[in-house]
């Protein structure tokens, strides 16, 4: 089942977000995000008119799917950021096809216009997913994060809604 997060979903995001902050490149951030702030992180995403969706299995949050602004400026407020982040548990099954398939359909009903995916590389099941669902790499900027003692290149791919 796939629906719009609520605040009562922050600490089951919260959790699968911070394994990646903990064990993975996936994102750069590297202190643990705590079930509040990621609430405040849902709020502003739902302020700003965006959607921020979850996916239950057996009652339990499996993965998450969000859109943030692409940047601050008036002229960007067609093109949004798309992410995705799965619990461990549930990848590799078609789950994140699914519901980022509904991300980007909410996306082009409030009339957007471009999506883009950042991935930190590698990682070849996320490069996979956005070519899968259309999106084709636009950029890649070598050596522009640094985690876990080593440089990591970021690649963007693009979707035109």
């Amino acid at each position: 089942m796939i629906r719009s997060a609520t605040a009562t979903d922050a600490e089951a995001i919260a959790a699968i977000y911070n394994h990646y902050i903990r064990d993975s490149i996936v994102t750069f951030e590297e202190t643990a995000v705590p079930a509040a702030d990621m609430a405040r992180r849902m709020a502003e995403v739902s302020a700003a008119g965006l959607p921020w969706l979850v996916a239950e299995r057996s009652g339990a949050i499996a993965g998450y799917a969000r859109a943030t602004p692409w940047r601050p400026r008036s002229a960007y407020r067609f093109s949004v950021e798309s992410s995705i982040y799965l619990d461990p548990q549930h990848t590799g099954a078609g789950l994140g096809t699914h519901l980022y398939r509904e991300l980007l359909a909410q996306l082009k009903s409030r009339s957007l216009h471009v999506a883009i995916g950042g991935v930190a590389l590698p990682n070849a099941a996320s490069v996979a997913l956005h070519e899968k669902l259309g999106f084709r790499k636009v950029a890649h900027f070598g050596e522009v994060g640094f985690k876990f003692g080593r440089w990591i290149d970021v690649a963007y791919w693009q979707l035109a809604l």
